[in-house]
């Protein structure tokens, strides 16, 4: 499944753990707020003020690299 803004942040965190670095980056403390399992990462980049469309390629640059390492490496 492509990552997606309605997605939300928590399923993303646990899906791709490589991401949590993306929302400290971004000064977003998504990282073990209680709201992560209901805010969709439309929602928190509205909460935290942050460009969603920005936000989501640094997300989506780091789902790529963590996929193309998954598939390269050895079973």
């Amino acid at each position: 499944m492509p990552l997606e803004a309605t997605q939300l942040v928590d399923d993303v965190m646990r899906k791709w753990p490589a991401t949590i670095r993306v929302f400290l980056d971004h000064r977003m403390r998504c990282v073990g707020c209680p709201i992560a399992c209901f805010h969709t990462i439309d929602d928190a980049c509205r909460e935290h003020g942050a460009d969603c469309v920005a936000f989501m390629a640094d997300l989506r640059a780091i789902v790529a690299r963590e996929e193309a390492r998954a598939c390269t490496s050895p079973d």
